[in-house]
C-alpha cells in the first residue's frame, strides 16, 4: 500500500509540474530536439528487459498509459510497446457510406471550416494550407472544405488506418524540425505545423473526393512508418520527397504507425463536413465517424 501511494504522490507531483506552461515548454522545447529525438530512438529500440520494463515503469508516471487492449502485454522493447498492435475488435469500423471515419485515436483539436486557404492551429494562431502541404495546387483544393486537427498523446494507440475505401495516390515526405505538439507549444509556436516534419498522404476515395491526410511528427517521434512504402520516413531521410503510390487500402485497414505519439490532420474537401459531435475537445477513437459526406 505505501508503495502505490508513493508513486500516486510521485505521479500527482509530476503532473502539477508538468502543467506549469513554461516549464512544460522549457523541457520539451527548449532542448536539442533533434538529437534528444535520435537518442529516443536509440534508446527504445534496445532489447533488454530491465531497459524496457524499466522505461515503461517511468511512462506510465508521466501518463495514463492503459494497455489491457493491447494485443499482447510482453514487449521486446519500449518500441514495441509504442507501436503495439490492438485485440482483433477493440477499434468497430463504423461502416456508414455516409461517413468517413476517424484514421486514429486522438484529441480533436482546431477543427472546423477552411477559408481564404488557412486553418487554425489554436486560437489567434493561423496558418496556410499551401506552407502546411508544399503544395498550393493542392491546398486550393479544400478552399471551402472542411479540416480536423487529432493529436495522439503517448499513452494512446499510435497506429493509422484509413478513413475509407481508397487508393492511395501520393505521399510527399518534409523533413522538418521535432517541436512538440502539445497545446502549450501550440499556443506559442506560430506555423508550428509547417516547421515539423510531416507526411502528406494523398487518398482517393471511393465516390472520386481527394482526401488528404497529414501525419505530423513531433520531439521524441521523428518517424513515420507507411505499410504501403518501403521505406521508413525519419530525420534522415533525404529523397526523394514527392514518392509515387498506387495503394489499394480498406476502411479501417492499417495505413502506418507513428514511433511514439503526434498529430494526423485530416483535409476534407467540399461537400464533406465535420461529423456530428466533432467539436474542439472531444476524444475520438480509430473508426469512429469523423466527417459526413454531403
Amino acid at each position: 500500500m505505501q508503495a502505490n501511494d508513493t508513486k500516486m504522490n510521485a505521479k500527482s507531483l509530476i503532473g502539477r509540474l508538468t502543467q506549469q506552461e513554461d516549464i512544460n515548454f522549457l523541457f520539451s522545447n527548449r532542448i536539442p530536439r533533434r538529437l534528444v529525438t535520435r537518442f529516443m530512438g536509440w534508446w527504445s529500440r534496445i532489447e533488454h528487459p530491465w531497459v524496457c520494463n524499466g522505461s515503461i515503469a517511468v511512462w506510465r508516471l508521466f501518463s495514463d498509459l492503459d494497455l489491457s487492449e493491447a494485443k499482447t502485454t510482453h514487449f521486446k522493447s519500449l518500441h514495441d510497446c509504442f507501436t503495439r498492435e490492438l485485440k482483433d475488435g477493440a477499434r468497430p469500423i463504423d461502416m456508414s457510406a455516409e461517413h468517413l471515419v476517424s484514421p486514429c485515436d486522438g484529441l480533436v483539436g482546431a477543427c472546423g471550416p477552411i477559408a481564404r486557404g488557412t486553418v487554425l492551429q489554436a486560437k489567434g494562431f493561423p496558418y496556410s494550407l499551401s506552407e502546411l502541404t508544399a503544395d498550393a495546387e493542392l491546398a486550393a483544393r479544400y478552399e471551402g472544405g472542411h479540416y480536423a486537427t487529432l493529436r495522439l498523446t503517448s499513452s494512446m494507440y499510435h497506429r493509422f488506418h484509413a478513413p475509407a475505401d481508397c487508393r492511395i495516390e501520393q505521399v510527399n515526405y518534409i523533413s522538418g524540425d521535432t517541436w512538440n505538439v502539445n497545446p502549450i507549444a501550440l499556443k506559442r509556436v506560430a506555423r508550428l505545423f509547417c516547421k515539423n516534419e510531416r507526411a502528406v498522404i494523398r487518398c482517393r476515395i471511393g465516390s472520386g473526393a481527394l482526401l488528404t491526410l497529414v501525419p505530423v511528427a513531433a520531439i521524441l517521434v521523428a518517424s513515420i512508418r507507411l505499410r504501403f512504402l518501403d521505406v521508413l520516413l525519419h530525420l534522415r531521410y533525404r529523397g526523394p520527397n514527392v514518392i509515387p503510390c498506387d495503394a489499394p487500402l480498406r476502411r479501417g485497414e492499417e495505413m502506418g504507425w507513428f514511433e511514439h505519439g503526434s498529430t494526423i490532420i485530416v483535409l476534407a474537401p467540399p461537400g464533406v463536413c465535420l461529423a456530428q459531435g466533432v467539436v474542439e475537445g472531444a476524444r475520438v477513437r480509430m473508426g469512429q465517424p469523423l466527417l459526413r459526406i454531403g
